[in-house]
């Protein structure tokens, strides 16, 4: 009886143990068995969707050889509930309880996207679009709008000005209004403080100083010479001087075709400033950290007039007669596109 009962014993801790070997084997074995030689797969794991169809998905992708040791794992981790919606990278070298423990954490694909200084919602839109993360058109109409621009705190009928330059990393699971949130929050958190509180001090709203800056972004890819651009500005707006500024046209073209001519400088728009006074109706582009520092500390020169050196500079000038003589020295045609005229 003693030996009978023994024998109950050591099969049952047997079976125990291959029960163990088994699920151990299933969670711990990478579908490619051969180090280094691991497969990268991306999965898709939709909103919604119950764990034994990720399971099932993964075995299709060959990414676990037997999908019940992770579903068994999933449930003994009561993890079924915790899977996150999203786009993810895995390799055939990982182990299943690697990727249960990805899923669970959420390590989601992310995209790492650049915005440059000086991009408008155009280009955003765009640069999004190449990524795979938005359409084009669904972006634009998403940036825009009273409404929407409101509940972000600005006025105006689109974001532009403040989606802030800077990289970011999206996933393919977030939608417009989360990646749009993402960019106006960094431009908060770069603004507020003393950038808000320098614009209270010179009497300047955040539309007034974000304008100003998008023409001082676009104006010159020279951070040294910001500050002169904007004195500038600042001095033609106290002289009330037409800002004459050609990016500003440029923005309120529909079809620029990149050639800026004479008949673009006469062009009845909003933004033509070289026939309006003031800044206009609003920025052009997203300006960056240096630029919004310029339009809130300017040169202290009388600056009116600046023309390019053709070298990336500006040759800065006080007097009109001054800066004829410089547009007849760096500009051959006597005509210099892209810079006040006076």
């Amino acid at each position: 009886m003693k030996g009978k009962k023994e024998t109950l014993l050591l099969l049952a801790a047997t079976v125990v143990i291959i029960i163990i070997t088994h699920f151990y084997t299933l969670l711990y074995t990478p579908a490619s068995r051969v180090s280094g030689e691991g497969r990268a797969v991306t999965v898709e794991i939709p909103r919604g969707v119950s764990f034994r169809v990720i399971a099932n998905n993964l075995e299709k992708e060959g990414l676990i050889k037997d999908s019940e040791g992770i579903v068994w794992a999933a449930y003994i981790r009561g993890a079924y509930k915790k899977m996150q919606a999203g786009e993810y990278e895995f390799s055939t070298s990982m182990t299943p309880i690697e990727i249960l423990n990805s899923l669970i954490s959420g390590k989601i694909k992310r995209y790492p996207v650049t915005i440059p200084e000086g991009f408008n919602i155009k280009d955003i839109a765009a640069t999004l679009e190449k990524a795979g993360l938005a359409k084009k058109e669904e972006f634009m109409a998403r940036a825009s709008g009273k409404r929407f621009v409101k509940t972000h705190g600005f006025e105006g009928d689109s974001l532009e000005g403040y989606l802030f330059p800077d990289t970011y990393m999206f996933t393919k699971s977030m939608s417009l209004e989360e990646i749009t949130g993402k960019m106006v929050q960094r431009f908060k958190d770069v603004y507020d403080g003393e950038f808000r509180r320098a614009a209270e001090e010179k009497g300047m709203t955040t539309k007034e100083v974000i304008t100003l800056a998008s023409i001082i972004e676009k104006e010159t890819g020279s951070a040294g010479e910001m500050s002169a651009i904007s004195a500038v500005f600042h001095n033609r707006l106290k002289k009330r001087i037409p800002l004459q500024s050609d990016p500003t046209v440029i923005y309120g073209l529909a079809n620029f075709d990149g050639n800026l001519t004479k008949k673009h400088l006469v062009a009845k728009t909003p933004y033509n400033t070289y026939l309006k006074y003031g800044l206009p109706p609003t920025p052009i582009a997203n300006p960056g950290r240096a630029a919004i520092f310029a339009a809130l500390n300017p040169a202290d020169e009388k600056y009116l007039y600046f023309v390019s050196k053709n070298d990336g500079t500006h040759y800065f000038s006080k007097t009109l007669e001054e800066h004829n003589r410089a547009v007849g020295i760096y500009q051959k045609n006597g005509f210099s596109l892209n810079r006040p005229q006076g």
